[in-house]
């Protein structure tokens, strides 16, 4: 990255998150509201609660070999922006921008309206009033091609969104230390109830289970889904540029935080199964609820949903404190928007970016259209994964000479299993949802001009 030749007309971003606060990024926004929700449409597709427990040991062995492959990486090219670095390093400039491009415009705007609106359905079950509709857009934008509606919640969300942008504009430092707090109150909560599950939870008396046959497409529905559950592990290489001695907290971050999530996913299932037959969790659209209130009735369901808004909110801070270093990244190399690139001389943050990102998003909320653009990008950002972990092989040849602090455990065989199955995901993807596929494609073309466009300006 070209560095700017007048520091004190450019200030650069500080290194001042430490290991707690890197760990805390990885398991703050990997665990969202997908743990108290997945797992009753996994035994749906896989049939009993022992493949479950399989399915979540497989899809975290996978992430953890993502993880020691991005470790590398990390650990090598230390910059703001994760992938963004890593791509344009072992493929050119155009790959690079191509992730960014999809994490500002669909990947991480999408995720940050999702996690946002996810918030406030939790917190409907104490305020009823923000699943309110106080409008109805007669246009056909809604689901089905009905009127859109717009809800209390969402401008709630948006606020949200704006409160934890506001946060975040006014120091990393601060930011990563509200994630290491409200990580340390979300994994308690999570540890509560799975203690809740296996210590004083009633097992559950045997029932005649009948699973379906399992299949190769329900394994990997059911793969897709403890994935999406593991996903966000590789956020903390896009704040690598302020991290405190990132050739050591990094690798440690990655590894250390990915293996602690498998645990508590792992023990997560465990408390659910022990106290909810097969059937009664295939059943449940919200399992953790189901269990708490199976033990401790109303307040046991409750507590859920508190652990559930509070485990969002830090998926949401960190994915705002970290998604918003990649559209700068990309401006700093002249392939966005030049103001993204700009970090505020008091604070030391992408001021610009966090505010781009975030009102995206926030507008996303707002048109109720995230999730179906998040589903688009699924494919293209699978592809970008993929290519992400083969950069280890390729920049192992392509530059032998690059210092490496940290040297992936079992290469190559760790990144080319990775690649492999990202592969089969989406050879998978394409054939079941050839046009969310081709819409994903369609998104990273809509970016092309825009690419030679900044390129050659």
């Amino acid at each position: 990255m070209t560095q700017p030749s007048e520091p004190h007309r450019h200030p650069e971003l500080k290194r001042v998150l430490g290991i707690w606060s890197a760990a805390a990024i990885v398991v703050g926004t990997v665990i969202g509201s997908a743990i108290f929700i997945v797992p009753g449409g996994m035994v749906k597709n896989v049939g009993s609660p022992l493949m479950v427990v399989m399915v979540f040991v497989v899809a975290g062995i996978l992430t953890l070999f993502g993880a020691l492959s991005y470790a590398e990486l990390a650990a090598a090219m230390p910059e703001a922006g994760g992938e963004y670095v890593y791509l344009r390093e072992a493929y050119g400039p155009l790959f690079g921008f191509i992730y960014g491009w999809t994490q500002m415009w669909v990947a991480k705007s999408g995720s940050i309206a999702t996690l946002a609106t996810g918030f406030f359905y939790y917190l409907a079950n104490f305020f009823p009033i923000l699943d309110g509709v106080f409008y109805r857009l007669p246009l056909p934008l809604g689901p089905g091609g009905g009127p859109l509606e717009l809800r209390y919640g969402q401008i709630f969300a948006m606020a949200l969104i704006a409160a934890l942008a506001w946060l975040n504009y006014f120091g990393v430092k601060l930011g990563g230390e509200v994630q290491v707090a409200v990580t340390i109150v979300k994994v308690a909560l999570i540890a509560f109830i799975i203690l809740a599950g296996l210590a004083f939870g009633h097992a559950h008396a045997p029932a005649p289970e009948n699973p379906a046959p399992l299949t190769v497409a329900g394994f990997f529905a059911a793969l897709v889904a403890a994935l999406w559950a593991y996903d966000g592990w590789n956020n903390v290489s896009m704040v690598a540029s302020e991290v405190r001695h990132p050739q050591l907290n990094l690798p440690r971050a990655l590894i250390w935080g990915t293996t602690a999530v498998i645990a508590i996913y792992l023990l997560a299932n465990a408390a659910y199964f022990h106290v909810l037959t097969a059937g009664e969790v295939g059943a449940s659209p919200r399992v953790a609820s189901e269990m708490m209130g199976r033990i401790l009735g109303n307040p046991g369901a409750a507590a859920v949903s508190v652990a559930a808004m509070i485990s969002i909110f830090a998926a949401l801070n960190g994915s705002i404190l970290t998604g918003s270093r990649v559209p700068y990244a990309a401006a700093r190399d002249g392939l966005f928007f030049r103001a993204v690139g700009r970090v505020d001389v008091h604070y030391q943050t992408p001021a610009v970016s966090i505010l781009a990102l975030s009102g995206w998003a926030a507008l996303l909320v707002l048109s109720g259209r995230y999730e179906q653009l998040f589903t688009y990008v699924i494919f293209a950002s699978w592809i970008l994964y993929g290519m992400t972990a083969a950069a280890v092989i390729v920049l192992r040849w392509k530059r032998p000479e690059m210092p490496r602090p940290y040297r992936t455990l079992g290469y190559p065989w760790v990144p080319g299993v990775f690649v492999l199955v990202a592969i089969v995901l989406i050879l998978s993807t394409l054939f079941d949802s050839p046009r969310e596929s081709l819409m994903g494609i369609g998104l990273i073309v809509l970016g092309l001009p825009f690419y030679f466009y900044w390129k050659n300006s």
